[in-house]
């Protein structure tokens, strides 16, 4: 039988992942990645996940290991509520990010929909979206993020969905502006466009003051997804979204014909580790570790490559990237530099409408700091030569 055959029409626009390919390139333990955007292991607060493993499993094993409901533990939608001002109705968790990113494309989008995305954006939520079928409108963005006069002109052209990362953004590690901010509710208020607020390193701030997330200046119409996996353990696959709770019921039903609900035991797990307090501490060593990471990342990157090479400086997250002159090939480079020893992820998948050929994400959450400064020495003799044969023609 051919299967190939048989395959529905949507299968052909379910790429794979490109740092999930270029991973298999890094397997040979002498490459030092900078392409997947891992948490570090170090992180992850094993003692304390054991502890609240064996109590749960000790006072509430049989609930624990039970089916429970779709919506989600009600202690955990609590604390969830309570860290958005909402209630636990607008609270709905879903099975990492990524499933919350699934089921609202899913509730929200037929085929021929347009979706507002900045370009470059994460590729994880294109794949997530291009199963429905949507048509991408880009907005370009600058070192305030997402440009407002663009972002209009996207809305003129009658929308479903703003899709942001308004905190340390992956590709970019930029930050969208607090007066962007502003701009981007007061227009997706005045053009009657939902806005799904991507939010998997908000808590990663180095520097800088927080801004109020999206979903705190327009509620009604702003979907927020979180998650745990980049603030104690992406394995858990524990996120959740913050919602009106008249979409969330949709959701809910979507959600239970995909995996009736998330894990209970993990869901159990988790709150028994944060409820009381907990995560302050836990969040405070995250985000020291990851700005020494950046710290050190920015250090050789200024060591290491060629003037004519331009990277951002974000304020918190776990990636930033990288511009090179224009001619330049980041995808093509890429074997050169495995061979040399490290990798990263070129930039053109990020652009949903084509381009950022000489663009590429470093992620620095990962190698050591000796590591970080090997690898850009690394990357910036690849860098310095492409430039020079570039020189010669």
């Amino acid at each position: 039988m051919t299967w190939s055959d048989h395959l529905a029409k949507r299968s052909s626009r379910m790429k794979p992942s490109t740092i999930r390919e270029i991973l298999k390139l890094t397997q040979r333990s002498e490459v030092i990645s900078f392409a997947g955007g891992l948490p570090a292991p170090g992180l992850f607060p094993v003692e304390a996940l054991k502890a609240a493993t064996q109590k749960v499993l000790g006072e509430q094993g049989s609930a624990a290991l039970q089916y429970s409901t779709t919506e989600g533990y009600a202690p955990l939608r609590e604390w969830v509520a309570e860290a958005h001002r909402t209630v636990p109705e607008a609270v709905q968790v879903v099975s990492g990010s990524q499933q919350g990113l699934d089921l609202v494309a899913k509730v929200l989008l037929d085929p021929g929909d347009k979706v507002v995305v900045t370009a470059p954006t994460y590729m994880g939520a294109l794949r997530a979206f291009d199963a429905y079928e949507p048509h991408y409108l880009t907005v370009g963005v600058d070192e305030q993020g997402m440009l407002p006069d663009e972002l209009e002109a996207a809305l003129k052209e009658g929308p479903k969905l703003i899709y942001a990362i308004a905190n340390f953004d992956n590709p970019t590690g930029i930050t969208l502006s607090l007066e962007r901010r502003h701009k981007l509710a007061e227009l997706a208020r005045a053009y009657d466009v939902p806005v799904y607020e991507d939010d998997p390193y908000g808590e990663l701030r180095f520097t800088g003051e927080a801004l109020p997330t999206l979903y705190s200046l327009a509620p009604e119409r702003v979907i927020y997804g979180g998650t745990f996996s980049k603030i104690m353990v992406p394995g858990f696959r524990l996120g959740w979204l913050v919602a009106a709770p008249e979409l969330l019921m949709v959701v809910a039903r979507a959600k239970q014909a995909a995996d009736l609900h998330t894990a209970t035991f993990t869901q159990m797990v988790a709150h028994e580790v944060i409820k009381n307090g907990f995560m302050a501490g836990q969040i405070k060593r995250v985000r020291d570790y990851y700005r020494g990471q950046r710290d050190a990342m920015l250090k050789a990157l200024s060591a290491h490559f060629p003037a004519e090479v331009s990277w951002t400086e974000p304020q918190g997250g776990m990636f930033l990237w990288v511009t090179l002159p224009g001619g330049h090939d980041a995808t093509e480079l890429l074997n050169e530099a495995v061979k040399r020893g490290v990798a990263y992820v070129p930039g053109g998948p990020f652009f949903a409408g084509g381009g950022g050929e000489n663009t590429l994400r470093l992620s620095y959450s990962i190698a050591t700091a000796e590591e970080i400064d090997k690898g850009m020495a690394s990357l910036g003799s690849v860098l310095h030569e492409a430039l020079q044969s570039a020189e010669l023609v």
